[in-house]
């Protein structure tokens, strides 16, 4: 009889074991799942985070721009995309100047905006123009006053527009900024200064 009896004991026995073993690999994944799902998620965050630190604002100092509040600056403004290229659009310190917009990313100089200019002293006549994308834009490099930028200005829309570009940022913002000006803005005739007579 005890020669039955453990039979039957043992077969009730591996059935509680085989459930075990059943079991035991969903437990084991359920384990093992949850704590890289969490460490997967912080490290996205912290990716994330480390993308999009909190920026500054950008602080704009005031320059001549006489026409800043015209009809054709704020609805430039308005237009203005939120990003470009990996600049994301700058909150500006107040009293931030009219006609004015900054981008700005984690490291270097933001790329700055400003409508309603007076015409450049330097676009006369002879000036050499670069049309990028239906504008026509007189470059001026900051090389020559020791600064790392160049600043572009759109001669063709009645306002003079002016962007400041830190050097390295590639074609990029002028492209996008040119887009929004030709969907924005009507273009006129160019108004440069006479050449200087020596």
């Amino acid at each position: 009889m005890s020669e039955n009896t453990s039979p039957e004991t043992n077969d009730h026995g591996d059935n509680d074991l085989d459930e075990v073993e059943r079991r035991s690999p969903a437990l084991i994944a359920t384990a093992i799942a949850l704590p890289v799902a969490l460490i997967v998620g912080l490290v996205i965050a912290a990716v994330v985070a480390g993308k999009n630190p909190a920026l500054e604002p950008v602080a704009l100092g005031p320059v001549p721009a006489p026409n800043a509040e015209s009809e054709t600056c704020v609805s430039l403004l308005d237009a203005l995309p939120e990003d470009i290229g990996d600049f994301t659009k700058a909150e500006l310190v107040e009293p931030a100047p009219a006609g004015a917009a900054a981008w700005q990313r984690s490291e270097g100089e933001p790329i700055v905006l400003r409508c309603g200019l007076d015409r450049p002293a330097e676009f006369d006549q002879a000036a050499a123009l670069q049309v990028v994308n239906g504008v026509q834009w007189f470059q001026i490099s900051g090389t020559d006053i020791g600064l790392a930028a160049s600043t572009w200005f759109a001669v063709d829309r009645g306002e003079y527009i002016g962007i400041t570009v830190p050097d390295g940022t590639g074609p990029t913002p002028i492209q996008e900024i040119s887009d929004t000006i030709s969907a924005t803005i009507p273009q006129q005739p160019l108004d440069p200064a006479p050449i200087p007579v020596p």
